[in-house]
C-alpha cells in the first residue's frame, strides 16, 4: 500500500503543474489599466516591466513556482500583500465549512438510504424519493437566498434570532469557549444547510441502491438461512460492503464542494476560500487564484487518496490485493507455479489452510490498524501544520 500510496502522489505532481499551467496563460491582469484613458503608453509599459508581465508566460511561470516553493506563493500582484497568510486564514474556515457539510451529508444520506432499503417502497421511502429528487433540482444559491429571506422574515415577524444569515462570528463572541462555539454554529447553520442539500439526496440514492443490491446477493442470503439475526446480517455482512461505492461518490464530490462553497460563502459573506476567490478574480489577480488552485487540488487528491485506503479498511479483498503477493497470477506462457505442494491427507490441508486463512487475516487486520494509525496521524501533522 505505500508503494500504491507513493505512486499516486507522483502520479498527482503532474496534474498540479497543469491545472497551475492553464491559469497562468488565461485572463489579462493588466487589462483595466490598459483600459483607464489616464494611463500613458509609458506609463502602461513601465507598470507591465516592474510586474514583469513582458517576459513569455514560460518565464513568468516559472518565476511564480520558484515564488510558490521558496516564497509560500509570493506575493499579490498589486499591493504586494503576502499570499500564503492570507490564504491559510480563510482556508482554515472553508476546512471548517466542507467537513461539517460533509459529516452531516454522510451520516443522513448513510441512515435515509439505509432505512429506505429497508423499507422499500413504503411511505418512507417514496417520501425520501420525492425530496432527494427536489434536493437534485433544487440550485444551491437560490436555496442560499430562501434560507436568508425565512431567517430575516422570522426574525421582523417574531424577533427571535435562530440563525445568523451572513459573516462567521459576532464581534462579541469572539474567542474560544462555549459561546463562542455557539455562535459559530448558528453562523454556519445555515450556509451548511444549503450545501448539504444536494449532497444528502446524492448520497441516499447511492446508499439505497448500493444497499438494495447487497441485501439480493447470495452471501447475504445465505447468512439468513443459516439463523443469524437480522441484525448482524444488516451490519456485519450488508452495511459494510454497501458502504464501498459510497466512498467514491464522496471522494468524487469533495471538489464539488469546494464549487458549491464558492457561492455559498459569497451569498452569505463568509470570510473563506470561496470568498477569497472571487476577490482575486474581480482584482484580475491571477497569482492569488493560482495558489487558490493549487491548494484546492491538492485537497481533492489528498481525500482521493484517502478514499483509495478506506477501500481496503471496509472490504480487505481489496486490500488484500494490493499487499499480498501470493494472489498475483503467473503470466501466460511462463513455467513458474504458483500452487503449494498438498499433503496427501485432506485433514492435513484442511488444517493447513485454516491456519493460512487465519494468519492472513490477523495480518490484514494488523495492517489496517497500523494503516488507520498512520492516517490519523497524518492528519493531525497536517492539521497542526496549517
Amino acid at each position: 500500500m505505500l508503494t500504491y500510496i507513493l505512486r499516486r502522489i507522483l502520479y498527482s505532481i503532474p496534474v498540479l503543474i497543469a491545472t497551475s499551467w492553464f491559469v497562468s496563460i488565461t485572463g489579462d491582469p493588466l487589462g483595466r489599466i490598459r483600459a483607464n484613458p489616464n494611463i500613458t503608453r509609458e506609463q502602461y509599459h513601465a507598470i507591465e516591466h516592474s510586474k514583469r508581465l513582458d517576459r513569455p508566460v514560460v518565464v513568468r511561470y516559472g518565476y511564480w513556482i520558484r515564488d510558490a516553493i521558496t516564497k509560500k506563493f509570493g506575493t499579490t500582484l498589486f499591493g504586494q500583500r503576502k499570499i500564503w497568510p492570507d490564504l491559510k486564514r480563510v482556508m482554515g474556515h472553508t476546512v471548517q465549512f466542507i467537513l461539517s457539510a460533509i459529516i452531516i451529508s454522510v451520516i443522513f444520506g448513510i441512515a435515509i438510504g439505509v432505512y429506505s432499503a429497508l423499507r422499500q417502497y413504503s411511505l418512507f421511502d417514496y417520501t425520501a424519493t420525492t425530496l432527494s429528487f427536489i434536493g437534485f433540482a433544487t440550485p444551491v444559491f437560490w436555496l442560499a437566498l430562501m434560507m436568508q429571506v425565512l431567517m430575516v422574515q422570522i426574525f421582523l415577524k417574531w424577533n427571535v434570532r435562530i440563525f445568523y444569515t451572513s459573516g462567521l462570528s459576532s464581534p462579541v463572541n469572539a474567542g474560544h469557549g462555549f459561546h463562542f462555539f455557539i455562535d459559530r454554529v448558528q453562523h454556519l447553520a445555515l450556509p451548511v444547510m444549503a450545501l448539504c442539500a444536494l449532497s444528502i439526496a446524492t448520497y441516499s440514492r447511492y446508499m439505497r441502491a448500493s444497499m438494495l443490491e447487497v441485501l439480493n446477493s447470495d452471501y447475504v442470503r445465505t447468512a439468513r438461512a443459516k439463523g443469524l439475526l437480522e441484525r448482524r446480517v444488516i451490519m456485519k455482512h450488508a452495511f459494510r460492503n454497501a458502504l464501498i461505492p459510497l466512498v467514491t461518490v464522496v471522494a468524487l464530490d469533495f471538489g464539488a464542494l469546494f464549487a458549491g462553497a464558492i457561492v455559498t460563502e459569497t451569498i452569505f459573506t463568509l470570510d473563506g476560500m470561496g470568498f477569497y476567490f472571487i476577490n482575486a478574480l474581480e482584482a484580475s489577480d491571477p497569482y492569488p487564484v493560482m495558489a487558490w488552485l493549487m491548494v484546492v487540488a491538492t485537497m481533492v487528491i489528498l481525500f482521493n487518496l484517502i478514499a483509495d485506503i478506506l477501500y481496503g479498511v471496509f472490504d480487505p479483498r481489496i486490500d488484500r490485493s494490493v499487499h499480498d503477493p501470493t494472489l498475483a497470477v503467473a503470466p501466460p506462457g511462463s513455467d513458474v507455479s504458483v500452487q503449494p505442494s498438498l499433503p496427501a491427507d485432506p485433514s492435513e490441508l484442511t488444517y493447513q489452510y485454516g491456519l493460512e486463512v487465519a494468519a492472513r487475516s490477523q495480518w490484514a487486520y494488523a495492517r489496517r490498524r497500523f494503516m488507520r494509525h498512520r492516517l490519523a496521524l497524518g492528519s493531525l501533522v497536517l492539521l497542526l501544520g496549517i
